[in-house]
């Protein structure tokens, strides 16, 4: 490949991993979209699928480097712990209705530094990981490199409940420590919330529906439970700073339901 092609080759990736994130408003559908491989979001309690599109599974995320975190509200996917329908797109957990007054009650009353998430509010937060040499940073760009302009990407994905509960989950246990035996690695992931299913799937994002599709494939670990997140330690990591300058929740692609654009789960990627 040519120099001119290969910065072409590097502005398309570049463009597409930038709507993972984006917020721009959801696109209308008019039909299927055909010949790309799996999509996401999904409902990873309905594994099936036919879409014939066969990736190799990106490796494990510590053998990865972690370039991004972002967060969307609510939850992208469907699981057993975040079932209940969004009027806006998307998913509530299930213990959602029931928080007290307590709970709900807003610390930072309304002007806390993670713009757009309050107590009750539902979230999902992805930490992505590419095959690249990079460091990490803000947008999805962050992933690719000169040098590396066709990684394998994987995310790893989890759903909280914001609570006003210090007792709570404490966002700094997942924030972006720096280097672990020679990869960029968060603090930990989250392991108490089930075994994560894993399958193949696609960038997501408010950009892509049924009939405008993601062309980047992606190894998906999406954990099937809720967890209680505190709403302070997410302010607070706002407040702080980070290095993927993350600061407001985003938009959510709704979810892919046509087994043409989903791949059986179980067939493919086991990392």
């Amino acid at each position: 490949m040519g120099r001119g092609a290969g910065r072409q080759r590097r502005a398309l990736v570049w463009a597409v991993l930038g709507t993972m994130a984006a917020t721009p408003a959801a696109a209308q559908s008019v039909g299927l979209c055909e010949g790309y491989g799996p999509q996401s979001p999904r409902d990873i309690a309905a594994p099936g699928g036919t879409n014939p599109v066969v990736t190799a599974p990106a490796p494990p995320p510590t053998q990865m480097n972690l370039c991004n975190i972002h967060v969307h509200a609510p939850a992208e996917h469907k699981g057993p712990g975040y079932s209940v329908p969004n009027p806006n797109g998307g998913y509530d957990c299930d213990g959602a209705n029931a928080l007290s007054a307590a709970e709900r009650q807003d610390p930072a009353d309304g002007r806390g530094a993670f713009y757009g998430a309050v107590p009750g509010d539902t979230i999902e937060v992805h930490w992505v990981y590419t095959s690249c040499t990079v460091t990490p940073g803000m947008g999805l760009s962050a992933c690719v490199s000169d040098q590396c302009a066709n990684p394998q990407l994987r995310v790893e994905a989890q759903v909280f409940l914001l609570v006003n509960d210090p007792a709570a989950a404490d966002f700094a246990s997942f924030i972006y420590r720096g280097r672990a035996a020679g990869h960029e690695q968060p603090r930990s992931l989250p392991d108490t919330t089930g075994e994560p299913v894993v399958y193949s799937g696609s960038t997501t994002g408010p950009t892509y529906d049924e009939s405008k599709c993601s062309p980047l494939s992606v190894t998906w670990s999406v954990r099937p439970n809720c967890a209680r997140l505190d709403v302070s330690s997410l302010n607070a990591w706002a407040q702080a700073g980070n290095v993927f300058n993350e600061y407001r929740v985003h938009g959510v692609r709704r979810l892919v339901v046509s087994p043409e654009l989903l791949a059986p789960i179980g067939a493919r990627p086991s990392n």
